[in-house]
C-alpha cells in the first residue's frame, strides 16, 4: 500500500513566505488507478485558465522565458519552431566537456582548429593548454577553436564529440534538437538545429553544474572578456551565452535572479536581444512573488527525510496562495500544487527526488 500525505500550507507573508500548516490530511488506496483518478479530479474541479502561455510584443522569430528550478513556461512566442542556434550550442559542447574531463588536464591544440573561421582564442597548434582555460575560452570568448580543441580531448574526434552532444539531448527529452558540430557555424550550410525551448532546457541542466554556473557567472578570464554583456551590466543576470551567424542571426541563452525568482530567456534572430532580455527579467522582478516550495537538502514529509538537489519554487502575481503536496513514495515523485484563494489551481509541478 502507498502512502500519500495531503498537505495545505498557507502563505501568511508575501515578503517572508512563512509557512502555517492549516490542514494535515492522511488518505490510503489500494488501487493505483484509484489515486490517479481521484487527484486528476481535484485538478479538474478547482484548475482555472492560469497555464495559457502568456505572449507580449517580443521581435524575435522565437523566444521563451522559463522559471528556473522547474522548467515552468511563462512565456513565449514559436519556442518550438525549429531554426540555427549559432553559437548558443557551445553550452552543450562545455557540459560534455566539464562533465567528462579533469578540468586541469593539459592538452595539446589539434591541427583541426584550422577548419574553423569566426571567434577564436587564438590557439595554435600543438599549444599546450588546460580544459579549465579552453572553457573559459568556449563560453566568454565563444572560441570555435576552443570547441575543436574540447571536442577531441574529450572524445578523440568531432564526430564522437557530437555523438555526445546529442545523446545528452536525447536524454532530456529534447525532440528539436540536431547538432552537427561543437561550435555552432553553419559550415557548408550545415549547423545545429534546436529550437528556444530546448535551448533553454538545456540551460537548465548546465545551471545544475557548479563548474557551469562560475564559468558562465564569470565577467572577466585572464584576457577574455565575456561576450554576454548582461553578465558585465545587469546586477541580477548570472550567466548566458551569445550567438551570431549569418544564418540564425543573433541568438541568446541568458538567466537572472532576484529575490528568489530564478529566470532563463532564449531568443533566436532577436536584433534587440540584450535589451529585451533585460526587460523581460524587469518585468517579472517587479510584478511577481517567488513561493519555495521545497529546500536543497532534507524535506521532511510524514516523517520521512526526502533529500534534493536544489531548492524549488514557483512564481506567481497573486497573493493569498496555498500549497498541496501530494508524495508517491514508489514513484519518487512529489506533486505540488499551487492554489489561489479560490482554490482554483495557479501552478503545478511533479519533482522527482
Amino acid at each position: 500500500m502507498i502512502n500519500y500525505f495531503w498537505k495545505v500550507n498557507k502563505l501568511v507573508s508575501r515578503e517572508t513566505y512563512f509557512f502555517n500548516i492549516y490542514s494535515f490530511c492522511f488518505i490510503y488506496f489500494i488501487g493505483g488507478y484509484v489515486k490517479k483518478f481521484l487527484f486528476l479530479i481535484f485538478i479538474l474541479l478547482f484548475s482555472s485558465c492560469h497555464h495559457e502561455v502568456k505572449q507580449t510584443s517580443i521581435v524575435a522569430s522565437s523566444y521563451i522565458v522559463i522559471e528556473q528550478s522547474t522548467n515552468k513556461i511563462l512565456q513565449g512566442a514559436n519556442y518550438d519552431t525549429q531554426r540555427s542556434v549559432a553559437s548558443i550550442s557551445k553550452i552543450m559542447s562545455a557540459i560534455i566537456a566539464i562533465e567528462n574531463n579533469d578540468l586541469e588536464k593539459i592538452v595539446i591544440v589539434p591541427s583541426e582548429i584550422n577548419e574553423v573561421y569566426g571567434s577564436s582564442m587564438y590557439l595554435k597548434v600543438n599549444q599546450e593548454i588546460s580544459i579549465k582555460d579552453l572553457l573559459y575560452g568556449l563560453l566568454l570568448r565563444s572560441g570555435n577553436d576552443a570547441a575543436i580543441t574540447l571536442a577531441i580531448a574529450t572524445s578523440g574526434s568531432v564526430a564522437s564529440f557530437v555523438d555526445l552532444m546529442n545523446e545528452k539531448a536525447e536524454k532530456l527529452n529534447l525532440k528539436n534538437t540536431l547538432f552537427s558540430n561543437p561550435h555552432g557555424l553553419d559550415k557548408d550550410g550545415i549547423g545545429n538545429i534546436s529550437t528556444s525551448y530546448d535551448m533553454a532546457i538545456i540551460y537548465s541542466y548546465c545551471m545544475d553544474n557548479e563548474v557551469f554556473k562560475e564559468i558562465t557567472s564569470s565577467k572577466t578570464y585572464s584576457n577574455y572578456v565575456n561576450k554576454n554583456k548582461l553578465v558585465r551590466n545587469y546586477q541580477y543576470c548570472t550567466g548566458g551565452k551569445t550567438g551570431f551567424t549569418d544564418k540564425a542571426k543573433r541568438t541568446l541563452v541568458t538567466s537572472a535572479s532576484k529575490d528568489g525568482i530564478n529566470l532563463i530567456i532564449v531568443t533566436l534572430n532577436c536584433g534587440n536581444d540584450f535589451e529585451t532580455h533585460k526587460n523581460l527579467y524587469e518585468y517579472y522582478f517587479n510584478n511577481y512573488q517567488s513561493i519555495k516550495i521545497l529546500n536543497k537538502g532534507e524535506n521532511i514529509f510524514d516523517g520521512r527525510k526526502i533529500n534534493l538537489n536544489k531548492d524549488y519554487y514557483f512564481i506567481s502575481d497573486e497573493k493569498e496562495l496555498s500549497l498541496f503536496y501530494q508524495i508517491n513514495y514508489n514513484k519518487h515523485m512529489i506533486y505540488v500544487t499551487l492554489l489561489d484563494k479560490n482554490k482554483r489551481v495557479v501552478d503545478y509541478a511533479e519533482i522527482c527526488f
